[in-house]
């Protein structure tokens, strides 16, 4: 017999082979087929497996559950399972919402008395490089992985992973302390220019894989918001350039 199940936390390809080995090692499973795009694993079985059984084969930064079955008499009930899994987003995004939230709140604080637009706008991009780097860092071998699922540049240039998290602190060390400011917001419109590139095209796609803005740390779903956050910071290099 064959079931179907969704899977979260997997980013890479080690992930998916962690899990197809994980899940093959239980003793009636006689074959599982992960794909990684969706997040789901076929596994077939000489007979029936609890979930619980399944995930306790598995590493605990996998989550696995039964897919749904689609009925289309049951509206009601699709209607509010959409509902739960919109709140369970939000709450994952909360991380970031705070984070970007606090990195706000601090830029004005720093110029309360002293107000200059320019001056705010440096100091949130110098902080908001700051502290995604530092994330990043927590995690220097998983991050180029996850970024590469969908960032063009370092598909192609898996070296370009690596070194991202030292460009972000550079470049946040560059706009705090005033350095060829100038150069910084070029190379920050390059930088997240293509990484915006590749998020539009996940977003379009709707594929379902994580966000590497905080690197794995925290299990940020590729959303809406990862897409404004890059657009943000977009913007603002734009107007200190033209202004």
């Amino acid at each position: 017999m064959k079931h179907t199940y969704k899977i979260t936390g997997m980013t890479c390809g080690s992930c998916k082979a962690s899990v197809e080995n994980s899940l093959g090692s239980i003793e009636e499973v006689t074959n599982v087929e992960v794909n990684l795009e969706n997040q789901e694993a076929i596994v077939t079985m000489n007979s029936h497996i609890e979930v619980p059984e399944l995930q306790k084969a598995l590493s605990s930064k996998y989550a696995i559950t039964e897919k749904e079955q689609k009925n289309v008499f049951a509206s009601t009930q699709s209607s509010n399972f959409e509902t739960e899994e919109e709140k369970s987003k939000l709450q994952q995004l909360k991380p970031l919402l705070l984070i970007l939230f606090y990195i706000t709140v601090a830029s004005i604080l720093l110029h309360f008395k002293n107000w200059n637009w320019s001056e705010v706008m440096l100091d949130f991009m110098g902080l908001f490089y700051i502290v995604f780097s530092f994330f990043k860092m927590l995690d220097l071998k998983g991050f180029p992985e996850s970024f590469r699922m969908y960032d063009p540049l370092a598909k192609q240039v898996p070296a370009y992973g690596w070194i991202y998290p030292f460009i972000e602190t550079a470049l946040g060390l560059m706009f705090l302390m005033r350095f060829e400011v100038n150069i910084a917001l070029i190379i920050t419109l390059v930088v997240l220019g293509i990484t915006t590139i590749g998020v539009t095209k996940t977003l379009l796609d709707k594929k379902s894989i994580r966000c590497a803005c905080l690197g794995t740390a925290l299990k940020l779903p590729m959303t809406e918001a990862t897409f404004i956050e890059n657009a943000i910071m977009i913007v603002m290099a734009s107007l200190m350039l033209i202004f």
